[in-house]
């Protein structure tokens, strides 16, 4: 390998990359090399939607297929250390998340365009996104059909669900969408997923698989890049770290960094890539002064579980063996889905430009309360409940991904800035309230029992207040470390090229001026596939 020389080398396998180096061998006169430095996701446990919660609950299984990233302590989240659980998985985050299928608001895309990002509104975006997945109803002027990524909306919603999109829309006064990745974002409807037929369609499966079969796709595992290869400001290659052996990687064309938010930024950095100050105080030569680490920002929940009888599902392990066992035998029961049943798009108070500002997520489980911070499996009441999370989608709040240590393989300093703007913890307030006044009208209280988290210590407003920095929870999807744009604050043009460095691009999460109004993974396969758009007509 030392000697082998290709022509792309993409580096991480995750939401956007694997996307990335599976279109590029398309062309069979293009030499691809995929790195990842985590394992395999051929296994049941990745594969298998209903499977994942093994992964997020059992933490020796985590820890294979996690980073086990954790914040510095957050200010805004009562001083906690939380976990930050980023996919060390081929398909990276794409092999372990919850399949929720998002592809933003339009205006998202739009405000990209305006603030000069050439190439990512939404005709363009929509392009990509319908180019990308194999939508169960068919082709329309929203979706596709016949693209890798298999999408459908959930089935067999229970009866607690049912009632709650019921309720969603009569306290929110919103309709009840057949499609929310449609003609309109605003609404409730059931939750979407890339899982069909009991399998996740990660980037790994829609992707990379395929790749395989190709005789110039090369891909490898336990790969560590722990630089960028530069000369005279151009990338030649990667310097990998496999074991305790480290070697060099040429590239002939171009090595595109898709580590992801936390990974990208750290590697530019480490290569020189940064802010001058920080990286002469580790020892490291700077290349190009930029802001890369900086603007930094993801979306918060706060989970409230309510008794429902008619959630049916119970967090035992007999409920989760018997669904198993089902799926094994009978196929197409709630183990081949998403956990999730029902999302929400919603307007609260605040001044969002016309579009819906908070997303709910509804979960016919129990959830884990106060937090998840501890590396132990979670206590869950075992009695069927509805989770509502009112979620921020639109945080004011930056943070930032900084070196710790010019060692690649040191975690680097993650502070996401929870709540550091006073505005992201009165939204969340705001979402609690209504979701409680919705909880007390007469379509609910006919479902549920009582309210199980945050529960009856924490009823007041001042009391709540004073307890969400304790109950926010990520939703896991930062962005914005390697911001695109065209002003001081980019460390990517909009044709992702990295600013002052040839031969050098960056396509993932962090990238994204601005945060997407839903759940990311979507939004980062549509950037790979928008990246490969723009190499192939430069070539």
């Amino acid at each position: 390998m030392t000697a082998e020389a290709f022509d792309y080398i993409v580096v991480g396998a995750g939401s956007s990359g694997g996307v990335i180096a599976g279109r590029l061998s398309e062309d069979p006169t293009c030499r691809v090399l995929l790195l990842e430095a985590g394992v395999t996701d051929r296994t049941r446990l990745c594969t298998v939607p209903g499977m994942v919660s093994i992964i997020h609950t059992t933490p020796q299984v985590k820890k294979k297929f996690d980073w086990g990233y954790y914040t510095v302590p957050q200010p805004g989240g009562a001083g906690r250390k939380m976990p930050y659980v980023r996919g060390r998985v081929m398909g990276g985050s794409s092999a372990i998340n919850g399949m929720v299928y998002v592809r933003g608001n339009r205006k998202n895309y739009d405000d990209w365009l305006a603030e000069g990002c050439t190439g990512w509104g939404w005709a363009d975006v929509l392009r990509c996104f319908k180019r990308l997945e194999d939508w169960e109803g068919g082709e329309n002027d929203y979706r596709g059909a016949g693209g890798p990524v298999k999408a459908q909306a959930s089935k067999d919603i229970v009866p607690a669900s049912q009632e709650l999109i019921l309720g969603i829309s009569e306290s929110f006064g919103v309709p009840v969408l057949d499609d929310y990745n449609g003609a309109s974002q605003e609404g409730v409807g059931p939750c979407q997923m890339n899982a069909v037929g009991g399998r996740r369609y990660s980037s790994s499966e829609a992707y990379v698989e395929p790749a395989r079969k190709r005789k110039n796709f090369s891909a490898k595992l336990g790969a560590v890049v722990t630089r960028v290869v530069l000369e005279k400001k151009r990338a030649v290659g990667v310097e990998v770290l496999e074991g305790k052996e480290k070697r060099v990687i040429r590239a002939t064309r171009e090595v595109i960094l898709a580590g992801g938010v936390i990974g990208s930024p750290q590697i530019l950095m480490l290569s020189g890539v940064g802010p001058a100050a920080e990286l002469r105080a580790l020892g490291i030569d700077v290349e190009v002064d930029l802001p890369v680490g900086r603007n930094m920002h993801d979306h918060l929940f706060v989970p409230m579980s309510f008794l429902a009888p008619g959630a049916v599902h119970r967090g035992t392990p007999a409920h989760f063996f018997g669904g198993l066992l089902a799926e094994t035998f009978r196929g197409n029961t709630w183990f081949s889905r998403t956990v999730f049943d029902a999302l929400a798009f919603v307007r609260t108070g605040r001044d969002t430009g016309g579009v819906p500002d908070m997303q709910i997520h509804c979960l016919p489980w129990a959830y884990p309360s106060p937090n998840q911070d501890l590396p132990v499996r979670p206590v869950v009441d075992l009695r069927p409940a509805l989770t509502i999370m009112p979620t921020l989608i639109y945080p004011k709040s930056r943070g930032t991904v900084r070196l710790a240590s010019s060692d690649a393989t040191a975690a680097p300093r993650i502070d996401p800035g929870f709540l550091d703007e006073p505005d992201d913890a009165r939204l969340l307030l705001e979402g609690i309230q209504r979701v409680r006044e919705m909880m007390s009208g007469a379509r609910m209280a006919k479902v549920t029992t009582g309210e199980l988290h945050p529960g009856a210590d924490f009823l007041s407003d001042s009391a709540m207040a004073a307890e969400i920095p304790n109950r926010i929870q990520t939703v896991y999807h930062p962005v914005g470390t390697c911001r695109m744009g065209v002003d001081e604050r980019a460390v990517v043009d909009p044709d992702l090229r990295v600013k002052g460095i040839e031969g050098l691009r960056v396509a993932d999460a962090s990238i994204m001026p601005s945060i997407t109004g839903g759940n990311t993974n979507v939004p980062c396969m549509m950037i790979g596939e928008r990246c490969v758009e723009i190499l192939r007509a430069e070539a």
